[in-house]
């Protein structure tokens, strides 16, 4: 076929290099995808003012959201393990086109919950696939495609604060289905994806399944997986008290309005795309573990310092922090890939579905303490969070018991 993706005889191995072409199409799908989740926080301050909610009613819709994706993505992941289905994703990019139309129309709150679990339904097939495909194409660089897949995510996130700002908070609700366009091109892109991985998959039944190294002992892997899921916990709750209230913070702390607001969170997450991006190449050089401990410790004084600033030396702390934790994802999920390998999918859907039922959770019960005590003191309390990268210790040097082997 003229201008199709190469490829590979049998299956993607470390020999063959990273398939390039692929990892561009899947970090497209993803910015795509992630592009459209993104819509929904920001639009929070339009729901609040058209439907009169509460922080805790805001909360609810994002725990909705991310407990739909957060269940599904590991049972999703676990199911395509053994029965791979290369045109599932667009599947799932069609239920995101349907919970963005749900939400421009929704006439009142309960209807905006259904929005937001469709959105999550869609993310929840999307991710663990994502993360499979992004592994088959990194030729054995792995951080570095985990990276690329990622910062696709991390930068479409960062695309929703300007879209509300620039679009949706001025044009109102209904403004959200203009942008229909995004699910509609990531499907066309997905299904593209689907061919090379349907392929791949004809082209690997030929031939005899790759021998896989023993996984370390179980002891080892409850304890590596649960410090490994206290740290993703850790990062998803700070995240989600700056993605979910940090426009309220910034505008009930120092006055400024929604839409200035919102440039300041795309700041952060403009950041975190950029950390992303840098993040997985280190780790490839240096070692997940490293990474690990320096991504999710090392933004500790700047959240610890955060409820004391002036609003330019917030921002900055701001940036500073989405750049330094988001190298944090992509070594957790290659460091939890490299311990269980032939288990692609399930690591894919259980950490990223783990860091959306934690982002939903957070964004609960931080808005019912925000309609308790206030918003600032959610900053005070989440400034600690970061000190749990202290756990890192406790992982395994995995390159030293492969090298002791």
């Amino acid at each position: 076929m003229p201008n199709a993706i190469a490829m590979p005889t049998a299956s993607v191995r470390d020999s063959e290099g990273a398939q390039y072409k692929v990892l561009f199409l899947i970090c497209l799908a993803h910015f795509l995808n992630d592009s459209i989740q993104s819509l929904l926080a920001p639009s929070y301050p339009l729901f609040k003012e058209r439907f009169g909610l509460t922080f805790t009613q805001i909360g609810v819709i994002t725990l909705v959201y991310n407990i739909t994706a957060s269940l599904l993505q590991p049972l999703v992941g676990r199911y395509t393990d053994r029965h791979p289905w290369p045109y599932l994703p667009p599947v799932g990019m069609t239920l995101s086109m349907s919970g963005l139309l749900m939400l421009s129309a929704a006439p009142s709150y309960h209807w905006l919950l259904v929005g937001g679990a469709l959105l999550g339904s869609g993310s929840s097939i999307f991710h663990p696939e994502g993360a499979r495909i992004t592994r088959r194409a990194s030729g054995g660089l792995y951080g570095t495609a985990q990276s690329i897949f990622q910062v696709g995510g991390n930068t479409g996130s960062s695309v929703g604060p300007l879209l509300a700002a620039a679009v949706i908070i001025p044009n109102g609700q209904g403004s959200l289905s203009w942008f229909v366009f995004l699910p509609l091109t990531g499907i066309a892109v997905l299904f593209r994806i689907g061919v090379w991985s349907a392929g791949l998959q004809r082209r690997a039944a030929l031939s005899p399944p790759a021998a896989l190294p023993p996984l370390p002992p179980r002891r080892l892997i409850v304890r590596t997986m649960s410090v490994l899921l206290a740290l993703i916990f850790s990062k998803y709750f700070y995240t989600a008290s700056i993605t979910s209230y940090f426009i309220f913070y910034l505008t009930t702390r120092f006055g400024i309005d929604a839409q200035s607001a919102q440039l300041r969170l795309f700041a952060y997450l403009f950041a975190m795309a950029l950390g992303t991006l840098i993040g997985g190449p280190i780790g490839d050089r240096i070692g997940r573990k490293k990474v690990i401990w320096v991504s999710i410790l090392g933004v500790a004084p700047f959240t610890l310092a955060l409820p004391h600033l002036d609003l330019f030396w917030t921002t900055a702390a701001i940036f500073l922090v989405g750049l330094i934790l988001a190298s944090a994802f992509p070594a957790i999920v290659v460091f939890a890939q490299e311990l269980l390998p032939g288990r692609v999918g399930m690591v894919g859907g259980l950490f990223f579905g783990f860091s959306f039922g934690m982002g939903g959770i957070a964004a609960a019960v931080l808005g019912r303490l925000a309609d308790l005590y206030g918003i600032e003191f959610v900053y005070h309390l989440c400034g600690y969070l970061p000190l749990m990268g202290l756990l890192t210790v406790f992982l395994p040097d995995l390159e030293r018991r492969r090298r002791g082997k």
